[in-house]
Protein backbone atom coordinates (compact mmCIF):
# COMPACT_ATOMS: atom_id res chain seq x y z
CA UNK A 1 0.00 0.00 0.00
CA UNK A 2 1.57 3.74 -1.05
CA UNK A 3 1.50 5.98 1.70
CA UNK A 4 0.59 9.62 0.62
CA UNK A 5 2.70 12.55 0.03
CA UNK A 6 1.71 14.80 2.97
CA UNK A 7 3.17 17.74 1.00
CA UNK A 8 0.98 17.19 -2.12
CA UNK A 9 -1.98 16.69 0.14
CA UNK A 10 -1.19 19.69 2.31
CA UNK A 11 -1.27 21.91 -0.88
CA UNK A 12 -3.67 19.79 -2.85
CA UNK A 13 -6.18 19.82 0.12
CA UNK A 14 -9.69 20.61 -1.07
CA UNK A 15 -13.60 19.97 -0.84
CA UNK A 16 -14.86 16.37 -0.54
CA UNK A 17 -18.48 16.37 -1.11
CA UNK A 18 -20.26 14.00 1.05
CA UNK A 19 -23.31 12.54 -0.58
CA UNK A 20 -25.55 12.99 2.17
CA UNK A 21 -28.75 12.23 0.36
CA UNK A 22 -28.29 0.96 2.43
CA UNK A 23 -32.39 -14.29 4.91
CA UNK A 24 -35.96 -13.78 4.27
CA UNK A 25 -38.17 -10.39 4.15
CA UNK A 26 -40.07 -10.10 8.30
CA UNK A 27 -43.87 -9.92 7.57
CA UNK A 28 -45.82 -7.17 5.70
CA UNK A 29 -45.80 -4.08 8.32
CA UNK A 30 -49.03 -2.57 9.38
CA UNK A 31 -49.41 0.67 7.50
CA UNK A 32 -49.65 4.19 9.62
CA UNK A 33 -52.65 5.99 8.56
CA UNK A 34 -53.18 8.24 11.22
CA UNK A 35 -56.88 9.89 12.22
CA UNK A 36 -59.92 7.43 11.76
CA UNK A 37 -59.88 4.46 9.34
CA UNK A 38 -62.85 6.07 7.13
CA UNK A 39 -62.18 5.63 3.46
CA UNK A 40 -61.45 9.10 2.37
CA UNK A 41 -62.20 9.09 -1.79
CA UNK A 42 -66.39 8.93 -2.55
CA UNK A 43 -66.71 7.36 -5.67
CA UNK A 44 -65.69 9.21 -8.60
CA UNK A 45 -62.59 11.22 -6.50
CA UNK A 46 -59.00 10.30 -7.38
CA UNK A 47 -56.87 9.97 -4.23
CA UNK A 48 -54.04 12.80 -4.23
CA UNK A 49 -51.40 11.22 -2.86
CA UNK A 50 -47.50 13.26 -2.11
CA UNK A 51 -44.57 10.78 -1.62
CA UNK A 52 -41.94 12.55 0.03
CA UNK A 53 -38.99 11.50 -2.50
CA UNK A 54 -37.79 9.26 -5.15
CA UNK A 55 -37.63 5.58 -4.13
CA UNK A 56 -41.13 6.51 -2.18
CA UNK A 57 -42.17 7.86 -5.20
CA UNK A 58 -41.12 5.08 -7.46
CA UNK A 59 -42.70 2.38 -5.08
CA UNK A 60 -46.35 4.62 -4.75
CA UNK A 61 -46.46 5.59 -8.15
CA UNK A 62 -46.05 2.06 -9.32
CA UNK A 63 -48.96 0.74 -7.11
CA UNK A 64 -50.91 3.76 -7.73
CA UNK A 65 -51.04 3.29 -11.81
CA UNK A 66 -53.47 5.67 -13.16
CA UNK A 67 -56.47 5.70 -10.40
CA UNK A 68 -54.37 8.31 -8.30
CA UNK A 69 -52.57 11.10 -8.99
CA UNK A 70 -49.28 11.15 -7.23
CA UNK A 71 -46.62 13.87 -6.62
CA UNK A 72 -42.73 14.20 -5.51
CA UNK A 73 -42.13 16.44 -2.63
CA UNK A 74 -38.45 16.74 -2.83
CA UNK A 75 -36.60 17.03 -6.07
CA UNK A 76 -34.60 14.01 -7.64
CA UNK A 77 -31.11 14.61 -5.94
CA UNK A 78 -32.04 16.80 -3.18
CA UNK A 79 -30.41 15.90 0.23
CA UNK A 80 -33.50 14.00 2.31
CA UNK A 81 -31.64 14.62 5.14
CA UNK A 82 -31.25 18.40 4.98
CA UNK A 83 -34.15 19.42 3.05
CA UNK A 84 -35.66 22.92 3.70
CA UNK A 85 -39.28 23.17 3.07
CA UNK A 86 -40.73 25.91 0.38
CA UNK A 87 -44.07 26.90 0.54
CA UNK A 88 -45.21 25.12 -2.34
CA UNK A 89 -44.77 22.03 -0.34
CA UNK A 90 -46.67 22.74 2.47
CA UNK A 91 -49.71 23.94 -0.38
CA UNK A 92 -48.87 20.00 -1.45
CA UNK A 93 -49.21 18.62 1.60
CA UNK A 94 -52.27 20.61 2.40
CA UNK A 95 -53.87 19.71 -0.42
CA UNK A 96 -52.97 15.67 0.18
CA UNK A 97 -55.43 13.20 1.19
CA UNK A 98 -51.96 11.47 1.99
CA UNK A 99 -48.68 11.13 2.28
CA UNK A 100 -46.11 8.14 2.16
CA UNK A 101 -42.67 8.51 3.71
CA UNK A 102 -39.66 6.39 4.39
CA UNK A 103 -39.53 6.68 8.19
CA UNK A 104 -36.93 5.95 10.50
CA UNK A 105 -36.19 9.62 11.07
CA UNK A 106 -35.19 10.25 7.59
CA UNK A 107 -37.99 12.86 6.80
CA UNK A 108 -36.91 15.07 10.10
CA UNK A 109 -38.29 18.31 8.54
CA UNK A 110 -42.06 16.42 7.90
CA UNK A 111 -43.79 16.54 11.49
CA UNK A 112 -43.40 20.81 11.36
CA UNK A 113 -44.29 20.58 7.69
CA UNK A 114 -47.63 18.92 8.13
CA UNK A 115 -48.31 20.77 11.08
CA UNK A 116 -47.96 24.10 9.33
CA UNK A 117 -49.95 22.92 5.81
CA UNK A 118 -53.10 22.59 8.46
CA UNK A 119 -54.15 19.48 7.15
CA UNK A 120 -56.18 17.98 9.82
CA UNK A 121 -57.51 14.59 7.44
CA UNK A 122 -53.95 14.32 6.10
CA UNK A 123 -53.21 10.21 6.47
CA UNK A 124 -49.54 8.68 6.59
CA UNK A 125 -47.97 5.79 5.36
CA UNK A 126 -44.67 4.80 6.88
CA UNK A 127 -43.35 2.66 4.29
CA UNK A 128 -40.77 1.23 7.11
CA UNK A 129 -42.97 0.78 9.69
CA UNK A 130 -42.36 -3.31 10.80
CA UNK A 131 -38.51 -3.34 9.50
CA UNK A 132 -36.34 -4.46 11.94
CA UNK A 133 -33.54 -1.49 11.48
CA UNK A 134 -29.84 -1.52 11.94
CA UNK A 135 -27.78 0.57 12.89
CA UNK A 136 -24.33 0.07 12.51
CA UNK A 137 -23.76 -3.38 11.20
CA UNK A 138 -21.03 -2.48 8.94
CA UNK A 139 -18.11 -0.92 10.21
CA UNK A 140 -18.35 2.98 10.20
CA UNK A 141 -15.03 4.56 10.70
CA UNK A 142 -15.16 7.86 12.30
CA UNK A 143 -12.15 10.70 11.67
CA UNK A 144 -10.60 12.45 14.32
CA UNK A 145 -10.10 15.84 14.64
CA UNK A 146 -6.32 17.79 14.08
CA UNK A 147 -6.43 17.17 18.22
CA UNK A 148 -6.97 14.07 18.17
CA UNK A 149 -10.58 15.01 19.71
CA UNK A 150 -13.69 12.39 18.48
CA UNK A 151 -16.18 14.36 16.56
CA UNK A 152 -18.25 11.20 15.90
CA UNK A 153 -21.25 12.04 17.64
CA UNK A 154 -21.12 15.42 17.30
CA UNK A 155 -22.69 17.41 14.74
CA UNK A 156 -20.18 19.00 11.59
CA UNK A 157 -18.95 22.55 11.66
CA UNK A 158 -23.04 23.82 9.58
CA UNK A 159 -24.69 21.67 12.18
CA UNK A 160 -25.36 18.80 10.63
CA UNK A 161 -26.39 15.59 12.41
CA UNK A 162 -26.93 12.69 10.35
CA UNK A 163 -26.93 10.25 12.70
CA UNK A 164 -30.14 8.13 13.20
CA UNK A 165 -31.12 7.15 15.96
CA UNK A 166 -34.71 5.04 15.08
CA UNK A 167 -31.18 3.07 13.10
CA UNK A 168 -30.49 3.35 9.41
CA UNK A 169 -33.13 4.39 6.83
CA UNK A 170 -31.72 3.41 3.58
CA UNK A 171 -33.96 0.40 3.63
CA UNK A 172 -34.86 0.66 -0.15
CA UNK A 173 -31.55 -0.56 -1.13
CA UNK A 174 -32.26 -3.85 -0.37
CA UNK A 175 -34.74 -5.06 -2.85
CA UNK A 176 -35.91 -7.57 -0.31
CA UNK A 177 -37.26 -5.26 2.16
CA UNK A 178 -38.24 -2.91 -0.83
CA UNK A 179 -41.11 -5.55 -1.18
CA UNK A 180 -42.38 -4.81 2.30
CA UNK A 181 -42.50 -1.43 1.54
CA UNK A 182 -44.09 -1.84 -1.46
CA UNK A 183 -46.41 -4.07 0.60
CA UNK A 184 -47.13 -1.61 3.25
CA UNK A 185 -47.66 1.03 0.61
CA UNK A 186 -50.36 -0.85 -1.17
CA UNK A 187 -52.12 -1.77 1.65
CA UNK A 188 -52.27 1.93 2.80
CA UNK A 189 -53.85 2.60 -0.55
CA UNK A 190 -56.30 0.11 -0.38
CA UNK A 191 -57.46 0.76 3.07
CA UNK A 192 -58.23 4.47 1.87
CA UNK A 193 -59.74 3.97 -1.40
CA UNK A 194 -60.76 0.31 -1.44
CA UNK A 195 -62.55 0.84 -4.63
CA UNK A 196 -59.62 0.51 -6.35
CA UNK A 197 -58.17 -2.25 -4.76
CA UNK A 198 -57.71 -4.81 -7.49
CA UNK A 199 -55.63 -2.28 -9.43
CA UNK A 200 -53.50 -1.60 -6.68
CA UNK A 201 -53.19 -4.84 -6.13
CA UNK A 202 -52.52 -5.89 -9.36
CA UNK A 203 -49.62 -3.37 -9.95
CA UNK A 204 -48.14 -4.40 -6.62
CA UNK A 205 -48.05 -7.97 -7.44
CA UNK A 206 -46.51 -6.76 -10.67
CA UNK A 207 -43.57 -4.56 -9.25
CA UNK A 208 -43.24 -7.07 -6.27
CA UNK A 209 -42.09 -9.70 -8.72
CA UNK A 210 -39.53 -7.35 -10.26
CA UNK A 211 -37.84 -6.69 -7.16
CA UNK A 212 -38.06 -10.35 -6.70
CA UNK A 213 -36.16 -10.96 -9.73
CA UNK A 214 -34.02 -8.46 -8.80
CA UNK A 215 -33.01 -10.19 -5.74
CA UNK A 216 -32.79 -13.36 -7.21
CA UNK A 217 -30.02 -11.56 -9.47
CA UNK A 218 -28.13 -10.10 -7.19
CA UNK A 219 -27.62 -12.78 -4.71
CA UNK A 220 -26.24 -15.46 -7.74
CA UNK A 221 -24.13 -12.77 -9.30
CA UNK A 222 -22.58 -11.64 -6.09
CA UNK A 223 -22.34 -14.99 -4.41
CA UNK A 224 -18.76 -15.56 -5.57
CA UNK A 225 -17.83 -12.13 -3.97
CA UNK A 226 -18.53 -13.09 -0.52
CA UNK A 227 -17.27 -10.67 2.21
CA UNK A 228 -16.43 -8.03 -0.46
CA UNK A 229 -15.55 -4.74 1.47
CA UNK A 230 -15.61 -1.31 0.26
CA UNK A 231 -14.91 1.98 1.28
CA UNK A 232 -17.91 4.42 0.83
CA UNK A 233 -18.49 7.77 2.38
CA UNK A 234 -21.70 7.71 2.62
CA UNK A 235 -23.69 4.85 5.42
CA UNK A 236 -25.83 4.31 3.12
CA UNK A 237 -25.61 0.55 2.07
CA UNK A 238 -25.38 -1.76 5.40
CA UNK A 239 -28.53 -3.49 4.10
CA UNK A 240 -27.99 -3.69 0.55
CA UNK A 241 -23.99 -5.34 2.12
CA UNK A 242 -26.13 -7.58 4.75
CA UNK A 243 -28.35 -9.19 1.81
CA UNK A 244 -25.43 -9.87 -0.31
CA UNK A 245 -22.82 -10.59 2.13
CA UNK A 246 -20.84 -7.57 1.72
CA UNK A 247 -19.11 -5.31 4.11
CA UNK A 248 -19.32 -1.71 3.56
CA UNK A 249 -16.69 0.22 5.73
CA UNK A 250 -18.48 3.82 6.10
CA UNK A 251 -15.99 6.93 6.48
CA UNK A 252 -18.28 9.54 7.65
CA UNK A 253 -18.18 12.68 9.19
CA UNK A 254 -15.52 13.80 7.20
CA UNK A 255 -15.56 17.75 6.81
CA UNK A 256 -17.50 19.55 4.17
CA UNK A 257 -14.89 22.30 3.87
CA UNK A 258 -11.43 20.56 3.62
CA UNK A 259 -9.64 16.81 4.73
CA UNK A 260 -7.06 17.24 7.04
CA UNK A 261 -3.96 14.56 7.12
CA UNK A 262 -6.09 12.98 10.15
CA UNK A 263 -9.37 12.51 7.17
CA UNK A 264 -7.05 11.18 5.28
CA UNK A 265 -5.08 8.94 7.54
CA UNK A 266 -8.39 7.69 9.01
CA UNK A 267 -8.92 6.35 5.56
CA UNK A 268 -5.90 5.08 4.58
CA UNK A 269 -6.10 2.77 7.66
CA UNK A 270 -9.57 1.70 7.01
CA UNK A 271 -8.79 0.78 3.60
CA UNK A 272 -5.66 -1.51 5.63
CA UNK A 273 -7.66 -3.00 8.19
CA UNK A 274 -10.45 -4.18 6.25
CA UNK A 275 -8.62 -4.79 2.82
CA UNK A 276 -10.81 -3.02 0.76
CA UNK A 277 -11.06 -3.97 -2.80
CA UNK A 278 -12.54 -0.41 -3.84
CA UNK A 279 -13.57 3.41 -3.20
CA UNK A 280 -17.28 4.32 -3.79
CA UNK A 281 -18.29 7.78 -4.23
CA UNK A 282 -21.56 8.42 -5.84
CA UNK A 283 -23.55 9.72 -8.97
CA UNK A 284 -23.12 13.37 -9.56
CA UNK A 285 -20.67 14.16 -7.04
CA UNK A 286 -17.65 15.62 -7.68
CA UNK A 287 -14.68 13.30 -6.44
CA UNK A 288 -11.29 15.14 -7.75
CA UNK A 289 -9.77 14.43 -3.63
CA UNK A 290 -10.98 10.16 -4.42
CA UNK A 291 -9.60 10.26 -7.31
CA UNK A 292 -6.21 11.64 -6.27
CA UNK A 293 -6.81 9.40 -2.93
CA UNK A 294 -7.54 6.54 -5.06
CA UNK A 295 -4.41 6.47 -7.15
CA UNK A 296 -2.24 6.78 -4.07
CA UNK A 297 -3.68 4.07 -2.10
CA UNK A 298 -3.91 2.34 -5.41
CA UNK A 299 -7.61 1.05 -5.36
CA UNK A 300 -9.85 2.09 -8.22
CA UNK A 301 -12.81 4.16 -7.46
CA UNK A 302 -16.16 3.45 -8.48
CA UNK A 303 -19.61 5.04 -8.54
CA UNK A 304 -22.49 3.51 -6.22
CA UNK A 305 -26.11 5.08 -7.03
CA UNK A 306 -28.11 5.72 -3.44
CA UNK A 307 -31.38 5.99 -5.53
CA UNK A 308 -32.36 9.33 -4.61
CA UNK A 309 -31.96 11.39 -8.02
CA UNK A 310 -33.23 9.58 -11.59
CA UNK A 311 -36.10 10.31 -13.62
CA UNK A 312 -39.79 9.60 -12.47
CA UNK A 313 -39.77 6.82 -13.93
CA UNK A 314 -40.41 3.57 -11.38
CA UNK A 315 -38.74 1.24 -13.82
CA UNK A 316 -35.54 3.50 -13.18
CA UNK A 317 -35.54 1.81 -9.42
CA UNK A 318 -34.74 -1.60 -11.40
CA UNK A 319 -32.48 0.57 -14.05
CA UNK A 320 -30.03 1.91 -11.30
CA UNK A 321 -29.52 -1.33 -8.97
CA UNK A 322 -28.88 -2.92 -12.22
CA UNK A 323 -25.68 -0.61 -12.94
CA UNK A 324 -24.94 -1.16 -8.86
CA UNK A 325 -25.18 -4.92 -9.51
CA UNK A 326 -22.69 -4.17 -11.90
CA UNK A 327 -20.16 -2.25 -10.28
CA UNK A 328 -20.08 -4.38 -7.05
CA UNK A 329 -19.27 -7.23 -9.34
CA UNK A 330 -16.38 -5.23 -11.15
CA UNK A 331 -15.11 -4.04 -8.08
CA UNK A 332 -15.34 -6.96 -6.18
CA UNK A 333 -13.56 -9.01 -9.12
CA UNK A 334 -10.15 -10.76 -7.92
CA UNK A 335 -6.89 -8.35 -9.14
CA UNK A 336 -5.65 -10.93 -12.31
Amino acid sequence: MNRLNWGKWLLALGVLPVAIACSEAPPPPETDLTQSQETIASSGDRVQIVATFLPMYWFTKAIAGDVADVELLIPPGSDVHEYQTKPADVRAIANADLIVKNGLDLESFLDETIANSGNAKLKQIEASRGIEAIDRLSPVVEPLEEHGEDHAHEEDKNGHDHSHEAGNPHVWMDPVLAQQQTIAIRDGLIEIDPKNRSTYEANAAAYIEQLKQLDREFQEELKPYSNCSFITFHDAYPYLAQRYNLQQIAVVEIPETSLSPGDIQTTIEAVEQYQAKALFGEPGVDNKLLESLSQDLNLKLYSIDPLVSGDLDPQHYFKAMQSNLETLKTACKPLS
